[in-house]
């Protein structure tokens, strides 16, 4: 494969080259790491919105009403929508582009589906990679919809430069919310539904937690949205682009960005040693673990025996 010829197609808009690009950044192929140093020096110019909340929030109806104003804005658009791994195929279960069929005829839209693969923070391992193609492919917006996987679906704040939190009324979604620690990931609150009787009560318990919650010079505003209509969207939209403005004029976009690369860094490293453990040292974890199940190690004691023997403590 002609690694470099690739991402020049990508760089060109090509949708099949960045299909391509992000399977093979999705399944770790060895040139996977070439490709991405390729498109490297094109990355850095997409805003990424994280869309987060619970199962059954209406988050892929709304990303799909925000592509649509979006594309009446003249922006390109990358979707990236991470859903639960098939047990059978170790792909995206729920396949979220059904819910934006409507723009698979866009060239200025671009959508995939990854599996989150066993991934307990809502995103799956590729998804900060899937965004670097998409952002050298073009895409001014990326919006980037995690799992639904309840509470611990916070990584979504390191991987995103705003965060939209989206709750739903009648389901006691702003308590689950403040369980969550969603209360602190969230720049922008969406309640969607809002056609629901109970919205106006879900409205308020929003606003009334965040007056408990301390801020640092930005407020998350609490939108209401009907996404199966658009009601709403427009006013979302404004309020992303207002946060957006404000972290610019603050110079905290820079610093925002800085600690997602950092955090990726850190999960890389953390991925690549327990695969490298796993692959080089698999008598040995065998050897601890019925060590460890008998009594004679603490899963602390084996733990540090298995760094030490495989060189990363001494």
């Amino acid at each position: 494969m002609d690694v470099r010829a690739l991402a020049r197609r990508v760089v060109e808009g090509d949708h099949v080259a960045a299909a391509r690009a992000i399977s093979l950044v999705e399944d770790r192929h060895p040139q996977a790491v070439q490709l991405l140093q390729e498109l490297g020096p094109y990355t850095g110019r997409a805003y990424v919105v994280g869309l987060t909340g619970p199962p059954g929030a209406g988050k892929s109806t709304l990303a799909d009403a925000l592509t649509r104003l979006l594309r009446r804005r003249g922006q390109r658009v990358g979707v990236v929508a991470v859903d639960p791994t098939s047990p059978f195929t170790g792909g995206a279960l729920l396949g979220d582009r059904i819910r934006l069929v409507d723009h698979s005829s866009d060239p200025h839209v671009f959508v995939r589906s990854l599996a989150s693969r066993g991934s307990l923070g809502g995103l799956s391992e590729a998804a900060g990679d899937v965004v670097r193609v998409l952002d050298a492919m073009g895409c001014e917006v990326v919006l980037l919809e995690t799992v639904g996987a309840g509470q611990v679906e916070v990584d979504v704040v390191r991987a995103a430069d705003t965060v939209v939190v989206v709750a739903v009324p009648g389901l006691g979604d702003a308590v689950q919310a403040l369980k969550a620690g969603m209360m602190e990931i969230a720049d922008v609150f969406a309640v969607n539904k809002a056609d629901h009787p109970d919205a106006d009560r879900t409205v308020a318990e929003l606003v009334n937690m965040l007056r408990l919650a301390p801020r640092d010079g930005w407020e998350p505003p609490v939108v209401r949205t009907v996404a199966t209509t658009g009601e709403g969207v427009e006013e979302l939209l404004a309020a992303v682009d207002r946060h957006r403005k404000h972290q610019e004029a603050e110079g905290l976009l820079g610093r925002r960005r800085r600690e997602r690369a950092r955090a990726e860094v850190l999960r890389a490293a953390e991925a690549q040693l327990r695969r490298a453990l796993l692959q080089e040292a698999s008598a040995l974890v065998e050897e601890l673990a019925a060590q460890v199940q008998s009594g004679r190690l603490t899963v602390g004691e084996a733990a540090r025996l298995l760094l030490q023997r495989a060189g990363v403590l001494r």
